[in-house]
């Protein structure tokens, strides 16, 4: 798969988890759904956030990788450079 469809998906992945922990949290504060009983206003929002969670977890993921590849390759040419400048 080529790089930018992953950023793409990545990026929808990141504004659907942030719009479902929004939403998650404004339906348990707000009085939107007080005609709804208040167990099932608590599931239906933690529900929400959870998926939120969720879709918000992968690329957390693919984000640490990406600084541990960055990082890594910095110590590399650190080393490098610190190799010729002993010689």
């Amino acid at each position: 798969m080529p790089p930018l469809i992953i950023i793409k998906i990545l990026r929808l992945s990141i504004i659907l988890g942030l719009s479902l922990i929004i939403l998650g949290h404004y339906l348990l504060v707000s009085d939107y759904f007080d005609a709804i009983t208040s167990i099932n206003k608590i599931v239906i929002s933690a529900s929400c956030i959870a998926f939120g969670v969720l879709f918000s977890l992968p690329t957390k993921i693919c984000l640490t990788l990406i600084l541990m590849n960055l990082e890594d390759k910095h110590n590399k040419s650190a080393s490098i450079h610190a190799n010729t400048k002993n010689t």
